[in-house]
């Protein structure tokens, strides 16, 4: 009896934290880190970044992984229609700065188009509510090379240039949560 509520115990508990993460109207957290664009690391800076617009903060697994190279190669073509809505775009993942070098440069998959910005401790993925899975370490890369962090679900922020999240995205295939937060970028505008 006493496993049964502790297992009732657990599931309420990752139920919870599934939903703890912000939602539309939460302050989002801002973050400096080291990020990486056509291949050159800059220090990257989510305040300077609103300056500009509303920023697209999306979480990804890794870089090189079979989806999320969809959701890149998607991002850098839509990148002039983001830029249109006037908004940014920033890629986080746990990766580091060496391997997001080659995946911001290349011509496949980001193809220098927008920056990816380096949370190797998941400190700003746990900022915006999201965990990481560390057992996902180990795993294969789609281009056969070992990834050595965990990873953090797919989920997509829009973040307005007063820092308010306006949309969350998440529970998408990679190229519907682009286009999902197209829209939501593009619908700013027409708000106004």
């Amino acid at each position: 009896m006493k496993r049964f509520f502790l297992g009732c115990s657990l599931l309420l508990a990752a139920a919870f934290s599934a939903l703890a993460g912000l939602q539309e109207g939460d302050p989002a957290p801002d973050f400096n880190t080291q990020a990486s664009f056509a291949g050159k690391p800059f220090a990257y800076s989510l305040q300077e970044a609103r300056g500009k617009g509303p920023v697209v903060v999306y979480f990804y697994p890794t870089a090189y992984g079979r989806g999320c190279n969809i959701q890149a190669r998607t991002f850098a073509v839509n990148h002039e229609k983001f830029a249109a809505a006037g908004a940014t775009i920033v890629g986080v993942s746990l990766d580091s700065i060496e391997r997001l070098n080659e995946f911001s440069a290349d011509p496949d998959y980001c193809a220098s188009k927008f920056p990816v910005a380096s949370d190797p401790d998941g400190k700003i993925a746990n900022a915006f509510g999201l965990s990481v899975d560390e057992s996902k370490t180990g795993r294969l890369d789609s281009r056969g090379v070992q990834v050595n962090h965990g990873s953090i679900a797919r989920t997509t922020f829009v973040v307005s240039a007063e820092g308010k999240i306006v949309a969350r995205v998440g529970d998408l295939q990679p190229a519907e949560n682009v286009e999902k937060a197209l829209q939501i970028v593009q619908g700013l505008g027409k708000a106004e």
